[in-house]
Parts: structure tokens; C-alpha cells; sequence
């Protein structure tokens, strides 16, 4: 496995990861497929200041992606970025999200504008949940019912950690 900065010859597969939890699964609470040029501009969101993002690439395909992205728009979180991780469905439990974890933590370690980390998980997700306790993650809570996907209300759970 080759864990790398991501480029622009990436999208179309970081696309059909992320669209594939819009239609199939609660890991985003997003409910319409992005299109490319939506997902051209979340993009170019990345790989600028303490915003990374990261491929994890397995027989030349990519398995997953991890990013850091801005946790809220006022500028007292700047240090505070918001961490997802998404894997193809065809490479999951094969350890690529704990390579990406372990690969972008460290790398949020050694940025000096980042403080925290956080992780706000669809309730239920309990790879996701799993994988950030593995990490040393902190649960700080549960927001009851704050989104509908499916046509059931869903919770969200909240994770920090401090670098």
C-alpha cells in the first residue's frame, strides 16, 4: 500500500468513494450524489494550509482517502480541522483505514497550526467508532436525531484529539 498526497488524476475515484456512502450508507449524511465539478472544488479546499489530503493506493487503484478539513468558519477554530476518512467498498477490512489514520495523524502532529482533531460519526458507525478509540480518540458526546437519511432520524457522535 502506497499512502500519497492526492491529485487531481484522483477525483473521479475519490468521487464514486464518497458518492458510494451518499446512496449506500450513514458515514456522510449527505442525500444527493456530488458531482464532479462540486467535488472538483472540494478539492482544491485540500492540500492548502493544515487542510491534507491523502490517498491510500492498492494495485493502482485508491483504496481510501483521509483528509483534514475546516472544522467551522469562525476564525478562533482555525487550529481545529475536521478529520474523514472513507474507503472503497471493495478494499474495507483490509487495515487501509488504520494505515490512512496512522499516516494523517502524523501528519497532524508535526503541523504546528493544528491543535485538535475532530470527528463527528454517524451513531451506529461502529467501524468508524472502533478505529477512532484504537487511535486514542475522546467521545465528547451524542446530538440526538440531527439528521434524517433513509427515513430514519439519525444521531451523531462527536470525537476529539488533541495533537
Amino acid at each position: 500500500m502506497i499512502i500519497r498526497k492526492a491529485e487531481m488524476k484522483d477525483l473521479k475515484e475519490l468521487l464514486e468513494i464518497y458518492n458510494y456512502e451518499v446512496k449506500y450508507g450513514v458515514a456522510t449524511l449527505d442525500l444527493k450524489p456530488k458531482t464532479i465539478e462540486e467535488w472538483e472544488e472540494w478539492f482544491y479546499m485540500h492540500n492548502v494550509d493544515n487542510h491534507p489530503l491523502f490517498v491510500a493506493e492498492l494495485n493502482n487503484c485508491v483504496a481510501g482517502y483521509a483528509s483534514l478539513s475546516s472544522y467551522r468558519e469562525k476564525e478562533a477554530f482555525k487550529t481545529t480541522v475536521e478529520l474523514s476518512i472513507y474507503i472503497n467498498v471493495d478494499y474495507r477490512k483490509k487495515g487501509v483505514a488504520s494505515a490512512l489514520m496512522k499516516f494523517i495523524l502524523d501528519e497532524a502532529k508535526k503541523d504546528d497550526k493544528i491543535h485538535t482533531v475532530v470527528s463527528v460519526i454517524t451513531a451506529g458507525n461502529e467501524g468508524s467508532r472502533k478505529l477512532h478509540e484504537k487511535f486514542g480518540f475522546e467521545f465528547c458526546g451524542t446530538i440526538k436525531e440531527v439528521g434524517m437519511k433513509f427515513g430514519e432520524y439519525r444521531d451523531i457522535e462527536n470525537y476529539r484529539l488533541g495533537v
